[in-house]
């Protein structure tokens, strides 16, 4: 969805004049589509017959109300061809929340789900690409990465991967989790059978672990008072934060005392597993304070409570790869500076 005067009813100072809908572009509540995007809403279409409404809410509990529209999305394919194509997104003209202050640079959000209102869905059915999603968000201080619509730059080796659980009631890219572990230590998972809910969530800044594994991994955190970390209830960044007795400009800095998180999948054999590795990078922030703040969070009250959220921060220097086609999700460490398959020839340019 984008920002749109529909006329807005709420809307953030974005990066470009709001989007203006033409008339007769609104989408009829009897399309596919409407009824995709309304089969999982609270509130329906609130008997309105002309348009098809839509209310999305995050994580974070931000949101965006809207309707659905069509218009057209010109795109460049990495062969240099280009293609105007006729596609469904919404057209937000209330929105709620932290994501009012998060739209100062841009105008909306891409939707890059598995629904099949999302923009890959769209382009893969109308044969442009396949339908995979590929990301690689860089860890370094300068920011950037990449990412890609298709399979094109899907590395040929050196991937792990992992199956996608197909969950008819979410669009998210979900996974099970067969153990968690802080360092050699174990974090509990929910529930009686111990095997739990993973989603890949570029949408969250921070990462969300169930109730028992945050409350475990807090108390294995413990130890890190004994090598020289004070936590400073004083520091609101997040809900712990710690204070060093010397400077820490970076998280390299503290690297020494913070563990490994692993995830598991595939195997109740570690060694057999497929393996995603967070290191205290992926899981911690320095505050503007110069404390070192946990960017894992209690995550009761997001989705079910009964997941955990692979947000941004875990997400950064690893390439991952949601293929759609084979009904997978994969990972493999990456500088993110340009894709793999394209280091010689240097052909890349991101429109």
């Amino acid at each position: 969805w984008i920002q749109c005067d529909a006329p807005c009813r709420s809307c953030a100072k974005g990066a470009h004049l709001l989007y203006k809908p033409a008339r007769g572009s609104t989408v009829a509540p009897t399309d596919s589509l409407c009824t995709e995007v309304q089969k999982n809403q609270r509130h329906g279409n609130h008997d309105n017959f002309q348009q098809c409404d839509y209310e999305i809410e995050y994580a974070d509990h931000s949101s965006s109300m809207g309707v659905l529209v069509r218009d057209y999305l010109h795109l460049v394919t990495t062969n240099g061809s280009k293609a105007n194509l006729n596609l469904v997104f919404g057209c937000g003209y209330d929105q709620e929340g932290l994501l009012l202050n998060t739209l100062a640079k841009t105008d909306g959000i891409m939707g890059l789900s598995r629904a099949k209102v999302s923009l890959p869905f769209q382009l893969a059915s109308k044969g442009i690409i396949k339908n995979v999603v590929g990301h690689c968000l860089s860890n370094h201080e300068a920011g950037g990465g990449y990412l890609f619509l298709g399979d094109d730059f899907v590395p040929y080796w050196g991937m792990t991967w992992a199956p996608m659980v197909n969950v008819l009631t979410t669009d998210l890219y979900q996974s099970e989790i067969l153990g968690l572990r802080y360092g050699n230590s174990l974090l509990g998972l929910n529930g009686p059978s111990k095997v739990g809910k993973v989603v890949f969530d570029t949408g969250s800044s921070y990462t969300y672990f169930t109730k028992e594994a945050y409350l475990n991994l807090v108390a294995s955190l413990k130890e890190v008072s004994e090598l020289g970390l004070v936590q400073d209830d004083s520091d609101t960044t997040l809900p712990i934060c710690w204070r060093a007795n010397f400077v820490v400009r970076s998280v390299k800095d503290v690297n020494h005392i913070f563990k490994t998180l692993t995830l598991k999948f595939g195997s109740k054999w570690w060694i057999l597993s497929a393996l995603f590795h967070i290191p205290p990078e992926g899981y911690l922030i320095i505050s503007n304070k110069g404390n070192v703040c946990l960017a894992i969070l209690d995550g009761s009250d997001v989705h079910d409570g009964s997941s955990i959220i692979l947000g941004d921060v875990s997400l950064r220097g690893y390439l991952v790869v949601y293929d759609n086609v084979n009904h997978r999700i994969g990972w493999e460490r990456a500088d993110c500076a340009v894709p793999r398959r394209l280091r010689k020839s240097q052909k890349f340019v991101p429109q």
